[in-house]
């Protein structure tokens, strides 16, 4: 249209056939869509002609039924269609599809859901929606179902269960990789756009997607390099049940020193990025140009859609400038080797062999013994690693990691290593490591661990209270009913011992240490005070059930722990 007094183009002023919305399945008013891509919707096949959209399992009770994997004993998980079928009865937890934030290709599958018996109890309830149960654990793609920006689709392989926040898309012919790598590109994105501007991805809605079978070779290992890119970035973490071993300390990467092993891990990372847009653009050539779409869409992808983990424009808010995004990524990646650590304390983790160790109820040292005989890095014998102001204890855990990373990297390197470790939690050097890392363990650890794990800590904080006078680290798994006890006898009450000797000390020169001597009596009060909620719990022998769940199992030591 143009303006009769200037002659010029009205901006943002589209002419558009009431006929041409009627070709769009639900005829939305999408006043901006070019005629090629309403043509679309005429001439090309949806995803309901060659597969079938479908919901995913509602237990009813999420609560009841739904886990984080890493809260339950791994030995009862199932994660593959032939464990199911053969050995359904010695499984009581199976991987879940919750759907997840905005991700392409792999990833976000962190829950359980108890499909003991064939989902016995679920439907016992009567509460349940179970629709299309005959094609639970089979292959399939998946998307959010409620997204707050651009949708997201991802593979998952046999052996799942998805759930309603996780719609799903089962293929008739079996070419997963090459619909994937349609339903991620620019061009279903426009389309999604046209059929849900409410961002709300209904399988009703996606059913009606129109596809185009394109005669392109290399289509399905595209796809395959999608999906292998985005396996490797989501494994690399603690949350996926994949998970094996810190890359930074894997021996593609590990040097003498942090900071070595670090840039040779970052820049792998850059590369995987790269490759991944690289991948992405000429996936959204492919479709443009087999769409005829060149004069409407471009194949450039942004930085912060390349879906990795390891990318800090897609990790963090991408406006943030490009060394404070590098800061952020270098600080993390420090604070999972702070976490992998404590895993190699407690058991979870060896530095000798790959995945879990001790993952199940109750498990000891002798458990881990028996599969790592003569380990490099011992884990704790009675899962109690105290957290405190200075070193009261051998098992303190600024004095574990100090030898963790001896361990990792070698003696030599330590004091460089210390260094690298406290410059990247505080952002600056320091001539006090020990102590920047002994605060963090203090102050900040647990709090990361809580958003690491999602509000489902494995690794709990036994503390006195804000003078902060005794902590202690307790692994979830190998907590057993005598923990508490020992707790008490061998640290609690060790602990206040050896503070009144040291107040004893302090006090003949009581004006020079006034500041000192303040704190011990305050921390003192505090742990005399917490030490009779403590003797009465741990007279009460109290037990856990790990498939109850971090929620129901963490309450009953309320007033003993920090609060989630």
């Amino acid at each position: 249209m143009v303006d009769t007094k200037s002659n010029n183009p009205v901006p943002n002023f589209y002419r558009a056939s009431a006929e041409d919305f009627k070709k769009i399945p639900g005829s939305p008013i999408a006043y901006w869509v070019g005629k090629k891509i309403i043509g679309l919707f005429v001439t090309s096949k949806t995803l309901s002609d060659i597969g079938q959209t479908r919901r995913g399992l509602q237990t009813g009770d999420s609560e009841k039924f739904i886990r984080k994997w890493f809260e339950v004993e791994s030995k009862k998980i199932s994660n593959s269609q032939s464990q199911f079928s053969k050995l359904n009865l010695n499984f009581k937890w199976f991987l879940f599809n919750s759907g997840g934030l905005y991700r392409k290709w792999y990833g976000n599958i962190e829950d359980v859901v108890n499909w003991q018996n064939n989902g016995q109890d679920i439907k016992a309830t009567g509460k349940a929606i179970i629709p299309s149960e005959k094609l639970y654990f089979k292959q399939a793609i998946t998307w959010p179902k409620i997204s707050s920006g651009k949708c997201s689709f991802r593979i998952y392989f046999d052996g799942i269960i998805p759930g309603d926040a996780g719609p799903f898309f089962i293929n008739d012919s079996n070419k997963y990789f090459e619909i994937l790598c349609f339903v991620n590109s620019k061009i279903s994105v426009r389309i999604l756009e046209i059929l849900s501007p409410t961002l709300n991805f209904e399988v009703g809605v996606m059913g009606k997607i129109p596809i185009i079978e394109i005669k392109q070779k290399n289509l399905n290992e595209i796809g395959g390099k999608f999906i292998d890119l985005s396996k490797t970035d989501w494994d690399s973490y603690e949350t996926s049940w994949d998970f094996t071993t810190l890359p930074l300390i894997s021996p593609d990467y590990l040097s003498t020193t942090i900071e070595a092993s670090y840039q040779k891990l970052r820049s792998h990372w850059q590369e995987m990025t790269t490759e991944m847009k690289e991948l992405e653009e000429e996936n959204n050539k492919i479709f443009i140009e087999a769409y005829g779409l060149q004069d409407e869409l471009t194949p450039d992808v942004p930085l912060s859609e390349i879906t990795l983990t390891c990318n800090p424009h897609y990790r963090y808010d991408a406006n943030k400038p490009e060394e404070e995004l590098e800061a952020l990524l270098r600080t993390d990646t420090i604070k999972e080797l702070i976490s992998y650590a404590v895993g190699c304390m407690v058991g979870r983790y060896s530095l000798d062999t790959p995945g879990l160790i001790l993952a199940n109820q109750g498990e000891t040292v002798d458990d881990y013994l028996k599969q790592i005989p003569e380990p490099s890095f011992k884990p704790d014998d009675d899962n109690i690693i105290p957290v405190l102001d200075d070193e009261y204890f051998p098992d303190d855990i600024v004095g574990r990691f100090k030898n963790f990373l001896k361990t990792v990297f070698g003696e030599k390197t330590l004091s460089q290593n210390l260094d690298s470790v406290a410059q990247a939690l505080t952002g600056k050097s320091t001539s006090s490591p020990e102590k920047v890392i002994r605060d963090y363990f203090l102050k900040d650890f647990f709090k990361d661990h809580v958003q690491r794990y999602k509000k489902r800590p494995i690794y709990w904080m036994f503390s006195s209270g804000k003078q902060q006078g005794f902590n202690a680290l307790v692994y979830m798994h190998r907590y057993n009913k005598t923990t508490l006890a020992k707790m008490r006898t061998d640290y609690l009450l060790e602990l206040e011992a050896k503070l009144d000797a040291e107040l004893n000390a302090l006090n003949e020169d009581p004006v020079k240490n006034k500041a000192r001597i303040s704190k011990i009596k305050k921390q003192v009060d505090e742990m005399k005070t917490w030490d009779e909620l403590l003797n009465n719990k741990a007279l009460s022998l109290i037990e856990i059930d790990l498939d109850d769940g971090v929620v129901v199992n963490y309450a009953k030591f309320e007033g003993l722990v920090r609060a989630i």
